[in-house]
C-alpha cells in the first residue's frame, strides 16, 4: 500500500514516514504543497497524509485541487489548529479525515487503516501464489516449512510482483513505488534486489521464479517441472 506524506517540518515528516514503513507501507515524502500536489496527481497513492500549513500551496488548496482533478486517494489532514471552522474547511476541501497535532503514532496508524477500509480496500494478512506465501505483518517469505525474513525493499518488490502474478511489472514502477520519485535510484538498484529475491526463492526451494523481460520489466511465474 502506498502512502504520501506532505509535511514541511522535516523531522516530523521523516518520523511519520518511519512509523508507516515499520508497518510495511510504501512511503514517499514531500515538503511543500506544490511538490505534494505533483506527487499526488500521479494517482498511485492509497492514502495522503497532508499537513495544512505548508509553504506555497496550503493543505486546503492541495486537497481541493486533487478533488477537482478526480484524484480519489484518501486524504488525512494534519494540523495544530483544532477550531471547528478549521476542521470544516479541511473536510469541505476534500479531506476524508482530520487529525490535530500532537498525536500518538497508534492513532495515526488506526486512522490510516480506517481510511483504507472506507475506500474499499481489503486489508490482507498474507499474499499467496503457487507454493509461496508472503506474510504481510512480519515480512516473512514462506514455502512449505521454510521461511526467510525480507528486508523492507525486498518485501516491497515482492509485494508488487505478487499483486499481479504472470503480469509484467515495469522497472519504472518498481523504482517509483519502492525507492520513490526523488531517490536517485537507478535500474541497477532494481536488478540487485531482484537478484537477492531470486537467491531467497532458491533457498526456499520454491517453484516460483522471477523472469526478466528485456526493456519491459519483471514478472513472477510458476515453473512447471
Amino acid at each position: 500500500m502506498q502512502v504520501l506524506v506532505v509535511e514541511d517540518e522535516k523531522r516530523l515528516a521523516q518520523a511519520l514516514a518511519q512509523i508507516l514503513k515499520e508497518e510495511k507501507y510504501l512511503v514517499d515524502v514531500a515538503y511543500t504543497g506544490s511538490d505534494g500536489l505533483d506527487y499526488a496527481l500521479s494517482g498511485i497513492y492509497d492514502v495522503i497524509v497532508l499537513d495544512v500549513m505548508l509553504p506555497g500551496l496550503n493543505g486546503f488548496e492541495v486537497a481541493a485541487q486533487l478533488r477537482r482533478k478526480k484524484v480519489n486517494s484518501a486524504i488525512l489532514m494534519l494540523t495544530a489548529r483544532d477550531a471547528v471552522p478549521d476542521r470544516v474547511a479541511g473536510l469541505d476541501s476534500g479531506a476524508d479525515d482530520y487529525m490535530t497535532k500532537p498525536f500518538a503514532p497508534e492513532e495515526l496508524l488506526a486512522r490510516v487503516r480506517a481510511l483504507t477500509r472506507r475506500h474499499g480496500e481489503v486489508v490482507l494478512r498474507e499474499m499467496t501464489y503457487a507454493d509461496l506465501t508472503l506474510d504481510l505483518s512480519t515480512g516473512d517469505l514462506k514455502c512449505g516449512t521454510k521461511a526467510v525474513r525480507l528486508n523492507f525493499k525486498e518485501f516491497a518488490v515482492m509485494q508488487l510482483l505478487l499483486a499481479a502474478p504472470g503480469t509484467v511489472v515495469p522497472k519504472e514502477t518498481l523504482l517509483v513505488k519502492v525507492w520513490g520519485y526523488e531517490s536517485g535510484a537507478e535500474d541497477n538498484n532494481v536488478e540487485a534486489y531482484i537478484s537477492f529475491l531470486r537467491k531467497k526463492l532458491a533457498f526456499l526451494g520454491s517453484r516460483v521464479s522471477i523472469t526478466a523481460l528485456r526493456r519491459l520489466g519483471y514478472q513472477i511465474t510458476e515453473r512447471r517441472d
